[in-house]
């Protein structure tokens, strides 16, 4: 395995990347002075492939081990479900000393995490991401949440892991759909951080559809790198970070008015890069070719591109609850040609109106 430090101060973690590296979990948990009890949070599908092996590793690190499933699906990131969590943790036991380990994609991840962050007042948690989103962005950083049914992700914290583990084999049983969607959050490094990286993924892309392990353990790497630099200044938002919600601006809008379920969240994102892409050009932040460019690699991982119907004025009411606004203005991340990123406060209206979007 490769180890990639994520350097906060009191808060520093390791990212462990490697392949057939499930089975290592309990001891690296051992390894960072976890002790106690451990609840597992995943959903049916995941627990089936992999629950066996991770709790096999933590009882035999020494640790009690409770399973707690949630049901898969963004639908699912809600107040409801992260009750019947905190119920299962009370249920099972665990204390101060305990620490909860998320086993699954960024849904899993997101709620498990705000759960370690709340429940009395914050325990350890460790991520073991098994979607591509989850391994290159919601693993790292930590940003935990769940959704409102006016807002994706508008109640949560900011609260880290105490480790990531991140094995590639577990992409070999992931749906082709979610895999494709993991690739919208990859590309958007390239876009908005590292041109270097969005030319290699686009020499790569027929290694990358592939699910090449070699090319994979790169590709995932590189995005740690680049989260793990950003966050490392800016850990809480307050300036920088806003840079990794490029194309999420118009996405997570898309996501809010399809109820969490017509689009996942990768695929919302793509469209809402296309967009970004747009505005960028119609701002003089990048060329036609540029825009064209960055549609062209979010196309070829058959991604879409084009943006759903939406009512006008829902729309902007969804823009207008993005994380990222403040005094009626939205932060409103554009790529400066390729490889760069500037930020616009814009109202909603103005996005709406240089979007292009028949709305």
């Amino acid at each position: 395995m490769s180890v990639l430090t994520v350097h906060l101060a009191d808060n520093s973690y390791d990212i462990h990347i490697g392949a057939d590296s499930l089975d290592t979990l309990g001891r690296l948990c051992e390894q960072i002075g976890l002790t106690s009890r451990a609840a597992v949070v995943t959903n049916p599908t995941v627990n089936r492939l992999y629950g066996s092996t991770v709790r096999t590793s933590l009882e035999n690190s020494g640790f009690t081990v409770s399973v707690i499933e949630i049901p898969d699906g963004e639908e699912h990131k809600n107040a409801a479900t992260l009750s019947a969590v905190y119920d299962a943790l009370i249920e099972a036991g665990l204390d101060r000393k305990s620490f909860i380990v998320a086993l699954g994609g960024g849904v899993v991840g997101d709620l498990a995490g705000f759960a370690a962050a709340t429940y009395l007042r914050g325990i350890p948690f460790v991520q073991v991401p098994t979607t591509l989103l989850a391994q290159v962005d919601s693993s790292v950083g930590g940003k935990t949440a769940i959704d409102h049914p006016r807002g994706k992700n508008l109640i949560g914290a900011f609260y880290q892991p105490r480790l990531v583990l991140i094995d590639v084999v577990t992409l070999s049983t992931l749906p082709e759909r979610e895999y494709r969607a993991g690739m919208a959050e990859v590309i958007k490094y390239g876009v908005a951080l590292d041109l270097a990286f969005f030319e290699w993924l686009e020499e790569q892309t027929a290694n990358i559809t592939l699910l090449e392990q070699e090319c994979l353990q790169t590709l995932i790497r590189r995005c740690c790198e680049i989260k793990a630099r950003v966050v490392e200044q800016d850990e809480k938002e307050s300036g920088l970070r806003a840079v990794l919600n490029y194309g999420h601006t118009f996405g997570h809008a898309f996501e809010t008015l399809a109820g969490y379920q017509q689009l996942v969240h990768g695929e919302a994102v793509a469209v809402g890069m296309a967009v970004s892409a747009r505005i960028s050009c119609m701002l003089g932040h990048c060329g036609v070719a540029e825009k064209e460019r960055i549609t062209a690699l979010i196309s070829s991982f058959r991604l879409e591109t084009a943006a759903p119907h939406a009512e006008r004025e829902k729309l902007a009411a969804a823009l207008a609850l993005d994380k990222k606004s403040c005094n009626d203005t939205v932060g409103f991340i554009c790529n400066m040609g390729i490889g760069n990123y500037a930020v616009e406060q814009l109202v909603p209206e103005k996005l709406l109106a240089l979007s292009g979007l028949e709305v």
